[in-house]
């Protein structure tokens, strides 16, 4: 088979949301497509920090930051943190209207202490009733993950934004000032949840698909020879480029709308069993 570029997804995808152990059917697999001349991805919502730990499985590059922070075989590609200004603006709009928030630099996590306790306590004994998202942040709390306090931050770059908000109508005046720099990938959390929402705001200066174009370039290959895993509607702009599309099947209704190819959940080998299906490995 003609190299192909594989770009996967982390949480709800290649491993559980939360987790930072790959399933031995998928190390297996990433092994066997490597060996056969194909060139892996990680392509995520979390910034580098929390990306870093999966680089060992032999990784040629990443999309973090849902494409803030591109990089390929050692080389930084794409470094597109907010403006100052941006992030001055969100925090307030957001706590004005009742949302609590963290800040993602490049290497570190910071929330506020009301953050980390809806986090904390949102659904503690029904995983699987949140987004992937949530889920992540989730179990980052359950297992003591650090997040940093917001009173520690001293204006390093932010590259994206996570908010829990008390209900959708809440945000519509934060909507009205950033809908247009701004990408509000949204979900509820759950019937129990009370309206409760969560989400991630992306700049609309990039996204997963436009971090998979700068890869494309700089390796000189086709957007035709790629391939997308993902579970959730972060991965919408991923699916929109990528040569074929595979969503997980604990994946989002929207997602698997788009995509070319539904594979089994993540909990199900599904990496493994779809490189399979594709010829991959």
């Amino acid at each position: 088979m003609k190299q192909k570029l594989i770009f996967l997804d982390i949480d709800g995808t290649l491993l559980p949301p939360g987790e930072m152990t790959v399933p031995d059917s998928a190390v297996e697999a990433l092994r066997r497509a490597r060996a056969n001349g194909h060139k892996l991805f990680l392509c995520t919502g979390r910034n580098l920090r929390m990306t870093a730990p999966l680089f060992h499985y032999g990784f040629d590059g990443f999309v973090c930051s849902a494409g803030g922070y591109v990089g390929c075989e050692g080389k930084v590609l794409v470094d597109l943190p907010m403006e100052p200004e941006q992030v001055r603006g969100l925090r307030a709009a957001l706590q004005s209207c009742g949302a609590e928030c963290t800040l993602e630099v490049r290497d570190d996590t910071y929330g506020g202490i009301k953050m980390i306790e809806r986090f904390a306590n949102l659904f503690p004994k029904k995983p699987g009733q949140t987004n992937s998202e949530a889920e992540r942040w989730r179990k980052m709390m359950e297992f003591g993950m650090t997040i940093r306090p917001i009173e520690e931050y001293h204006g390093e770059p932010v590259y994206k934004i996570v908010f829990i908000a008390p209900n959708e109508a809440c945000l519509t005046e934060v909507k009205r000032q950033y809908e247009d720099q701004f990408v509000f990938c949204e979900s509820r959390l759950g019937d129990e949840g009370g309206g409760i929402v969560n989400g991630e705001l992306i700049n609309r200066k990039f996204n997963k698909g436009s971090g998979i174009r700068a890869i494309c370039n700089h390796l000189g290959c086709s957007l035709a020879d790629t391939i997308g895993f993902g579970d959730s509607d972060n991965d919408l702009q991923m699916t929109d480029v990528v040569g074929i599309s595979v969503c997980m099947a604990n994946g989002s209704d929207n997602l698997k709308k788009r995509c070319d190819r539904i594979c089994p959940a993540v909990t199900d080998d599904g990496i493994a069993r779809e490189f399979a299906a594709l010829g991959l490995i």
